[in-house]
């Protein structure tokens, strides 16, 4: 039996799928469905249980001897968020009180650590789980500065040699695309944002950029399927002996107009665009460039290949954003 934190969000609701399609067994979903349609991100699959996160150490002590491990996906990820208070309880506490849960149970513990931690990217983009390496970096926001605060007290039970999960891995998502983000508003993917505008044959709307280096348009990050993220996070599960913090991107970063074109290609539409400003909250703590090194998720033995940003979307649009059902 696997427990999958955040697993009606974006993100575990695809690992959920994935680990379903691979008869991993029993799938226990511990989310905040509320009133929105959420719930239709897991309404394809079956499960043993859906467990408030209120309730989840209780489930927990009563289910040790089933549990496998624990996949940690759940958190307040909006990197606009700030009330700094609710970030830790949730992005820190919980990240802490499951790892040590699965050190003290003997349970694979897979956690969602963010490439916000590596702020503007001066100090590259290297998944080093060292002392020094993660004092360096300087995160943008609360969101990625929470993130950063975990990694670092990871990296300390490490160091000190103190009990620790017989698995662990720390996964620094990158710009994640992909079906089941719909409930996230202004958090979605800029494929699901520009898809409608597309299908309407209108024109495209992207951000100026602010920063002389970088043209309109030619912000660049590293856009990665949710597709492999999932499939990562199966392969590390059936794949005990590798531990580690690991970056999960593409290893290719690309330009915003490239991202847009794809899903003006996928739809078969003319490609047209207009610069607007970037918002004056996300400004100054914006990110121009991402690009994951994955040279250390590789070395662990990772060899299948990562989807291109032009098959990533093509696929996404095509098989669920046009689709009269887009829900996986």
């Amino acid at each position: 039996m696997y427990v999958i934190t955040g697993g009606a969000g974006f993100i575990g609701s695809n690992v959920a799928h994935t680990l379903d399609a691979r008869d991993a067994g029993p799938l226990v979903i511990v989310d905040r469905l509320r009133d929105g349609d959420k719930w239709r991100n897991i309404a394809k699959r079956p499960l043993a249980d859906i467990v408030h996160p209120d309730n989840i150490h209780a489930f927990l002590a009563e289910n040790t001897r089933a549990i496998d491990g624990v996949v940690h996906m759940g958190a307040i990820s909006a990197t606009t968020e700030r009330d700094a208070d609710l970030i830790v309880e949730t992005n820190f506490r919980l990240s802490r009180d499951l790892w040590t849960w699965c050190a003290e149970h003997d349970k694979s513990y897979v956690y969602a650590s963010s490439a916000a931690t590596y702020g503007d990217g001066n100090e590259g983009f290297n998944d080093e789980m060292s002392q020094g390496g993660l004092s360096k970096l300087r995160p943008l926001n609360p969101y990625g500065w929470s993130k950063l605060l975990f990694d670092r007290w990871v990296e300390a039970e490490l160091r000190n040699d103190v009990p620790r999960p017989p698995q662990w891995a720390g996964l620094r998502f990158f710009n994640v695309y992909g079906p089941n983000e719909y409930h996230k508003g202004r958090m979605q993917s800029v494929v699901s944002q520009i898809q409608p505008i597309a299908a309407r044959g209108e024109t495209c709307r992207l951000f100026k950029s602010h920063n002389p280096d970088y043209e309109d348009g030619g912000q660049l990050r590293d856009f990665v399927s949710v597709d492999d993220c999932a499939n990562v996070i199966s392969w590390l599960l059936e794949t005990p002996s590798v531990s580690g913090l690991f970056n999960l991107g593409t290893g290719n970063a690309r330009s915003f107009l490239d991202l847009a074109k794809a899903v003006y290609t996928a739809m078969d539409r003319e490609f047209s665009v207009e610069y607007t400003p970037t918002p004056e909250d996300i400004r100054e703590k914006y990110q121009y460039f991402t690009e994951a090194n994955m040279t250390k998720l590789r070395d662990a033995g990772y060899a299948q290949p990562f989807l291109s940003l032009e098959d990533g979307v093509g696929q996404y649009v095509q098989d669920f954003l046009s689709a009269d059902d887009p829900y996986r």
